[in-house]
């Protein structure tokens, strides 16, 4: 294994251990800002909590803007229900099924981190007869606390209280045969990625022949991620995000997406045929496709009201917001698509 994908998958193991749901991305901002420092790159946290990395680069009034977010999936406590479980509501597109018998864990705002699991109301299938017919829902599954509490003001003596952040574990493998394993790899595979490319021009001294920025967003999955501050100078905007694996689709795991329309319209024409052009001309195997149900960062860019060309590309994900899957090829691909077009 070459030392950039060893960076990359050793970065994406890093940033999936720690929690960070749409507005709770403190710590994941810092631990991008500490690597920044490591690997000697000018960088700053916005406003919002985004991280923006300057990788320098010839030309500043043609730069390229490159976006990855950081903040995953999660819940939030909405209620402390009488008999100490707690009502929660997703944060993203968390999906109950999906989320079912997960365990998790609940950062209280001023107190410590509990441990839970997401559970059915009346989960013993020896107690519950319809357990098989119920539909899952927030609304009847429920977060079972580690702790011996049977009432709402036992819960509320460990110091949890409604508005806690409530973060399910990625559980995240890598395998023997390539296969990366693990909730929130959208997209914070991506974002090693980025870092990867990043570490890529320091170590080998390259300087690319147009400016480029990384801005890891943070609130992605809730809508509003790339409205945020664009570079001056910058022309063009790509999304590096998972690319999407399924039914009707063209892209594998181990191939890097570059998505042609998605649910918010047609990415930029010319950009998007250079991107191919430049993955034909490398040998990195690629494919385009039309995501039907999806939305990106990039676009969000576009409609806060930035006059910047905009693209979408990344490495190929199965089973989008469960527990997704990607491969070391993917990863690859990616990487290299980045190397070709932008050097």
């Amino acid at each position: 294994m070459n030392t950039d994908l060893q960076y990359i998958l050793e970065q994406a193991l890093a940033l999936l251990a720690i929690d960070s749901p749409s507005g709770y991305t403190r710590e994941v901002s810092d631990y991008l800002l500490a690597e920044a420092e490591h690997l000697g790159i000018p960088a700053l946290r916005t406003q919002k909590g985004g991280v923006l990395y300057d990788l320098g680069g010839r030309d500043s009034e043609d730069a390229v803007l490159l976006e990855a977010h950081i903040d995953t999936l999660g819940a939030i406590v909405a209620e402390i229900k009488s008999d100490g479980r707690l009502r929660v509501t997703p944060i993203g597109g968390m999906n109950a099924n999906n989320a079912e018998a997960e365990n998790l864990r609940v950062h209280t705002r001023f107190s410590d981190t509990y441990e839970g699991t997401f559970q059915l109301e009346n989960a013993s299938i020896h107690v519950n007869g319809k357990y098989g017919d119920t539909l899952r829902s927030f609304d009847n599954c429920e977060v079972v606390l580690d702790e011996p509490v049977s009432s709402a003001a036992e819960v509320r003596a460990l110091g949890i209280d409604v508005g806690d952040v409530v973060c399910f574990d990625p559980r995240s493998v890598i395998t023997s045969s390539g296969y990366i394993k693990s909730r929130f790899l959208d997209d914070k595979l991506s974002a090693a990625i980025l870092l990867g490319y990043a570490r890529y021009l320091k170590q080998n001294g390259v300087v690319p022949a147009r400016r480029v920025y990384l801005y890891f967003t943070v609130y992605e999955e809730v809508g509003h991620g790339g409205a945020g501050p664009v570079p001056s100078g910058v022309t063009e905007a790509i999304s590096v995000d998972m690319g999407c694996v399924g039914k009707g689709l063209q892209c594998t795991e181990r191939q890097v997406s570059i998505c042609a329309k998605d649910s918010g319209g047609p990415y930029h024409y010319e950009l998007t045929t250079a991107l191919v052009r430049a993955a034909r001309e490398a040998g990195v195997d690629y494919a385009i496709d039309v995501y039907p149900y999806y939305g990106s960062d990039v676009e969000v860019t576009l409609r806060a009201g930035h006059d910047v060309r905009h693209g979408l590309i990344g490495p190929g994900v199965y089973a989008s917001h469960g527990y997704e899957r990607s491969h070391v090829d993917g990863v690859q691909n990616t990487f290299h698509l980045l190397q070709a077009y932008l050097g």
